[in-house]
């Protein structure tokens, strides 16, 4: 029997090409997105014309995640596999954020991924088997100027998974990291920027270094040697496929910047970490 997979943020980038990369392999997938009949329907329909459910769901919302979950549940019986994929960027002066864009960053991409634990856990529990992989970013490992916001959320994600993973480990589930880094996807596009127009102004010159990276950024996306986003759905079929018990923790997709180097230090260090809290068993999946 096939297994089922969710996955949300599906209507584009990384989300969409991990969906029709699944069903093509022959997973049960249900791509979950915001406003499938309307803003979305275009990538709602296309995916349906592949066999592939679509379902509302909005992680910001609690009633929306739970419907959205028991409706996966209700058609295929069970969830096997979570991909916590939605998520949203920004890139700006970090002073220059509001409050309000801040919880709106931490409320889609850190407790958007707590709601949506919260929801398949129970099942996973009581079947004593899962895979619930949370879309970091090397940002949530090593930091980048004018990102500070967008990474702040990535690190909150990297200990919210860490923990996660030791807590339900004894009941046979598994819960990794993958740490993408820049691809030329729509997340860069619909980037969110500062509010605090008059604040980011203030910076004078300095304040312009973030428009130059993102031209950057756009124009190694549009050169031969551009990083192939699908390098990431790639990366997911195969984790999802590995046998259970010897997926690695982190995975980082892309250039690294260093990321990888910290995960390799961090590892022994957490390890020991656990060892003298007396919880070492919690690192092996039961």
């Amino acid at each position: 029997m096939p297994k089922t997979v969710l996955i949300t943020g599906a209507s584009s980038g990384f989300g969409r090409d991990t969906a029709e990369t699944l069903a093509s392999s022959g997973y049960r997938v249900f791509a979950s997105m915001r406003d499938p009949s309307g803003k979305n329907r275009e990538a709602a329909n296309s995916l349906w014309s592949q066999a592939i459910d679509v379902v509302a769901l909005d992680v910001t919302d609690d009633n929306s995640v739970q419907r959205a979950v028991q409706a996966a549940i209700d058609k295929a019986g069970r969830i096997d596999v979570l991909v916590n994929n939605a998520g949203i960027a920004s890139a700006g002066v970090t002073e220059a954020f509001t409050p309000s864009q801040a919880g709106m960053v931490f409320n889609t991409n850190v407790v958007g991924t707590l709601r949506t634990a919260r929801a398949v856990l129970p099942g996973m529990r009581r079947d004593r088997d899962g895979l619930i992989i949370n879309i970091g970013s090397i940002l949530g490992r090593v930091t980048f100027p004018f990102f500070g916001l967008y990474g702040a959320s990535k690190f909150a994600v990297e200990a919210l998974t860490e923990s996660l993973r030791y807590e339900v480990s004894q009941f046979g589930i598994d819960v990794v990291l993958v740490q993408p880094s820049a691809y030329p996807t729509s997340m860069y596009s619909s980037a969110l920027n500062p509010g605090d127009t008059d604040r980011a102004a203030s910076y004078g010159s300095v304040g312009d270094i973030p428009g130059a990276l993102f031209q950057n950024f756009m124009t190694m996306f549009q050169s031969k040697n551009a990083p192939e986003p699908h390098d990431v759905a790639a990366t997911l079929a195969a984790i999802i496929e590995a046998p259970k018990g010897s997926r690695p923790p982190r995975t980082v997709v892309g250039e690294p910047f260093g990321a990888d180097a910290v995960n390799e230090l961090a590892a022994p260090i957490q390890q020991r970490v656990l060892d003298g809290l007396g919880l070492g068993h919690l690192a092996t999946l039961a």
